[in-house]
């Protein structure tokens, strides 16, 4: 038998180490020839290590979490033949040497020990006599120990579900008085809640179990990315609020007009319309499409608009990017959005699928709130979200120059900006045109 060692390739041009984010095999684990072995994470994507081999697992790198270095052993695997390394025993490691010394060397209770077990035994002691226990005392005449309570439930008459019921409480039916008849119903139970209330019957919930979860993969670069975007750019927010009646009727006929899928173009949502209303204003404001390097104190303006849309997948939240977003129809929007979205979902995504924004939607659709204060994706600069729509009497005017009041659906849309490139007079002027676009669906499919 010879030992094969299965070394971190290079997984990436610049890549210089890879964290551990997934083991699929364990020490002891037979493994055939292109078989899982772990999910290697870079600065950008995750790659799946497969088995050069087939053979036994004997030795792996370290757990989920850990930092390994290109080239550095990733698995020893036991194979048939010579393997590629001499049949020998590792070298061990610091920490197992460190380890060896300690349990080698005696420490100072041994040593006393041993001294006292080589030195004469003193003669024992000897103790006075314990003195008698004193008799009890005899107990009041006519008196009677306290006796065991008897089990509540054993003389107490009542129905499966009130005892049930009682047992979820954690009521002692010895201790409810029956109205009648001597059996318990749950109205009785009911008087004594109303009467016990502060004895607590009911909890307030169920006590979990305390865990450490270690924060490894994806969700280890998200807090970082985050902590670094708070820590380094100063944030500012903008929110205001949008009529979106026209577009969600407007939305509405497009979708209808489409039949059964017809052309193959997918139901149309909110964002389509409001990239595509984003991407008519950015050539306005350039400072919001753009990065900052901070280090070299460079802005760069981009005339491509390359769209991250926030996603949230099981592993984590990803930012998907449409591509010359400001080249497409809304349908062809729609179809991209659901493709990545599903890819981002199921893990198929592509690096560069996940890489390159240059300015980020955000939005929790329905689970949206009436405002948020989005993280900046850096380098970027700007963030844009919208979130929950609502309906509200709102006055509006009519043909004739008079008010009245209408059911109107309402939808906020918050704006976060890095106010070292944005200023606020910038950001504000963008919100406003961007809500004569949202609030008039004619403009967005004008060309």
């Amino acid at each position: 038998m010879g030992r094969f060692t299965f070394r971190l390739p290079d997984i990436g041009e610049g890549i210089a180490e890879a964290e551990i984010v997934a083991w699929h095999v364990k020490v002891g684990d037979t493994v055939e020839e292109d078989g899982r072995l772990a999910d290697m994470m870079t600065d950008k994507a995750t790659v799946e290590m497969e088995s050069p081999v087939s053979g036994t697992v004997i030795e792996v790198a370290g757990e989920a979490g850990d930092v390994i270095a290109i080239g550095s052993p990733l698995v020893v695997i036991e194979v048939e033949g010579a393997g590629n390394e001499v049949d020998r025993a590792p070298a061990p490691t610091a920490a197992v040497v460190e380890q060896r010394i300690a349990a080698e060397t005696p420490d100072a209770d041994d040593v006393a020990r041993v001294e006292q077990a080589a030195a004469p035994a003193p003669e024992p002691k000897r103790e006075p006599a314990p003195a008698p226990a004193p008799e009890p005392a005899p107990s009041a005449a006519g008196a009677k120990a306290p006796q065991p309570r008897p089990a509540a439930h054993s003389k107490v008459m009542a129905s499966p579900a009130v005892r049930k019921r009682a047992a979820d409480l954690g009521i002692d039916l010895g201790e409810v008085r029956p109205a009648e008849d001597g059996r318990l119903r749950h109205a009785d139970l009911d008087a004594f809640l109303s009467y016990n209330a502060a004895g607590g019957f009911q909890p307030a919930g169920r006590k979990g179990q305390d865990e450490q979860v270690r924060v490894i993969g994806l969700r280890r670069r998200i807090a970082e990315n985050m902590a670094a975007s708070k820590r380094q750019i100063p944030h500012f927010a903008y929110v205001e609020e949008f009529d979106v009646t026209a577009l969600e009727e407007t939305r509405a006929q497009l979708n209808a007009g489409r039949g059964a899928n017809v052309d193959g173009r997918p139901k149309l949502t909110m964002l389509p319309f409001l990239i595509t209303a984003i991407c008519k204003l950015l050539p306005k404001y350039p400072m919001l499409n753009a990065h900052y390097d901070d280090e070299a104190g460079v802005v760069t303006r981009y005339g491509s608009v390359h769209l991250g849309m926030a996603a949230q997948t099981p592993a984590g939240l990803m930012v998907p990017v449409i591509r010359d977003a400001q080249d497409r129809n809304l349908w062809q929007l729609a179809a991209e959005i659901g493709r990545l979205a599903n890819a981002a979902r199921d893990g198929s995504a592509k690096s560069s699928e996940l890489s390159g924004s240059t300015i980020t939607v955000t939005s929790l659709g329905p689970m949206g709130g009436v405002a948020t204060t989005p993280v900046i994706n850096r380098p970027e600069v700007a963030i844009i979200g919208p979130n929950r729509i609502v309906e509200r009497p709102m006055f509006v005017k009519g043909a004739d120059g008079a008010e009245r009041i209408e059911k109107r659906k309402i939808m906020n849309i918050s704006m976060s900006c890095d106010h070292r490139v944005v200023d606020g007079w910038d950001a504000a002027s963008f919100a406003q045109d961007l809500k004569k676009l949202i609030e008039a669906p004619a403009l967005i499919l004008a060309g």
